[in-house]
């Protein structure tokens, strides 16, 4: 782990994405962090020492999903299937599958394995599962403002973690998505899919694939980021807010959204399938929302510690 001191720094970008601003102070206490991502190498040893089965290794709560037809609950998690020529990016379900027998074990799908893996990061893990490990491991997951301090490596301004070009001198710094999205990955930087911790730079704090590689899991409700500076107003605060979580559960759930009556987590990172043309979420003030029941072959988690 990695020890990331206590500061203040400017959370989020007013240059984005909408659920990205306002940009608002705020202050971190110090706290450890792994080097990089768990990986499937550190993920089978906590499966083996607990016995543990992953929410995409399990069938679905048919109560949980009362209009899912039957072969939708048996145990599955969602890949990413380019499609043969370039489409519109207007509808992500032209690229993402629902892959009856998907699992860590199996990142895309049956006949697929994590063999020479080790050190790929863990994926398809769902919150529960990443809290799992987490507590097995004597840690936890980092709130989004913990996440997004050690992302930014001790730099304030900058766009990307290592400075504002995207590629410095043509040279990838991260894993993410070059070529046409989403049918033609040039691999620019190496990479179609995961690719092994510590194949890019680290950042200015000396970690691995914040950016890029696979979303990472936090502890925090999505909500936000103007409702948390209102709150934070509302109950008197001033400038900075201090060590800032997710507003609640019940307020992340949006039944408008692809996750229907699901609570979300906040992911931040990017991943291997971020691309200019369609998602520059590449960058440490990137956020998403992410279902609680949800994993994907591009999401994974790190944890933190306390001081």
């Amino acid at each position: 782990m990695v020890w990331i001191p206590a500061g203040s720094f400017t959370m989020g970008s007013d240059a984005h994405y909408p659920e990205e601003a306002p940009a608002h102070r705020v202050q971190v206490e110090g706290f450890w962090i792994d080097r990089a991502p768990v990986t499937n190498a550190q993920f089978l040893k906590f499966v083996k020492a607990t016995g543990h089965t992953t929410e995409a290794e399990r069938p679905a709560d048919p109560a949980d999903y009362p209009d899912a037809l039957p072969e939708l609950l048996a145990p599955a998690s969602i890949v990413f299937v380019p499609p043969p020529g370039p489409i519109s990016t207007g509808d992500p379900y032209r690229w993402w599958q629902y892959v009856a027998g998907a699992s860590w074990r199996h990142p895309e799908g049956p006949g697929s394995s994590i063999k020479g893996r080790d050190h790929h990061p863990a994926v398809h893990i769902a919150h529960a599962d990443a809290l799992a490990y987490a507590t097995w491991a004597g840690k936890a997951l980092p709130s989004e403002a913990q996440w997004e301090r050690a992302a930014r490596g001790g730099q304030e301004g900058w766009e990307f973690a290592w400075g504002n070009e995207l590629h410095p001198g043509g040279r990838p710094m991260a894993n993410t998505f070059q070529g046409d999205f989403p049918h033609y990955n040039s691999r620019l930087d190496g990479f179609e899919r995961t690719s092994p911790v510590g194949s890019f730079p680290p950042n200015g704090y000396g970690l691995l694939d914040m950016i890029g590689n696979v979303w990472e899991w936090t502890d925090d409700w999505y909500g936000d980021h103007a409702a948390l500076v209102s709150a934070h107003k509302a109950a008197g605060g001033c400038c900075t807010i201090e060590n800032p979580r997710g507003l609640g559960r019940e307020a992340s759930i949006d039944i408008t959204s692809q996750h229907g009556s699901i609570p979300r987590k906040v992911v931040k990172g990017g991943s291997f399938l971020c691309a200019p043309s369609y998602c520059r979420r590449y960058r440490p003030a990137a956020r998403m929302a992410q279902g609680i029941d949800t994993s994907t072959c591009h999401l994974g988690f790190r944890c933190v510690a306390g001081a």
